[in-house]
């Protein structure tokens, strides 16, 4: 008898979208990054995605799978690159915020071609891609100019992304739980 696997995808939308919006809080103006960024970072935009993406795979979606594993490694390396000159890692130096804007960059590159991706999924999680893609170009524009007034519509357009993960995710949950569409997506 085969055992009925739980949809992952909701725990790595949440994981995603959660720590999005509270880096873009940040990032929009409102509060310094500081240790809760950091620690839904490694723990709910980090591990949980990485669990949600070993669970995707476990399912046969290629795509869940890269997309997960490839945003909770992404948190795991952005709070590095926080945290790692503070310990002495990399020899103690920080990365030049225009060196940072190609991290972003790339970044943006990999979220364009996972957008292409969704084109036969649902509107919802066109949507997040399309933002997320936004976002990270936005974001690496930011790190190349130093323009914060870039940042801060950079971090209004997170908050905006992470919202939409947040809403997909539980429209999946409440559909399973309630064994009907909720809300639409």
């Amino acid at each position: 008898m085969e055992c009925k696997l739980a949809n992952p995808a909701p725990l790595g939308l949440m994981g995603f979208g959660m720590t999005t919006v509270l880096l873009n809080i940040h990032n929009a103006g409102f509060f310094p990054v500081s240790d809760m960024i950091l620690a839904m970072g490694i723990f709910y935009g980090g591990v949980a995605q990485i669990i949600a993406g070993i669970m995707e795979f476990k399912k046969g979606n290629t795509f869940g799978t890269t997309a997960f594993t490839s945003y909770g490694l992404f948190w795991l390396t952005l709070v590095a690159i926080f945290v790692l000159p503070d310990i002495g890692g990399g020899k103690g130096m920080r990365t030049d915020n225009a060196f940072l804007g190609w991290y972003l960059f790339m970044w943006g590159i990999f979220t364009f071609m996972m957008w292409i991706g969704t084109w036969n999924k649902n509107k919802v999680l066109q949507f997040v891609f399309l933002s997320l893609w936004i976002l990270f170009f936005l974001l690496a524009l930011r790190n190349w100019t130093g323009m914060e007034s870039i940042g801060k519509i950079a971090g209004w357009e997170g908050i905006i992304c992470g919202g939409s993960a947040i809403y997909l995710a539980m429209a999946e949950v409440l559909e399973e739980a309630r064994g009907k569409r909720i809300l639409p997506y």
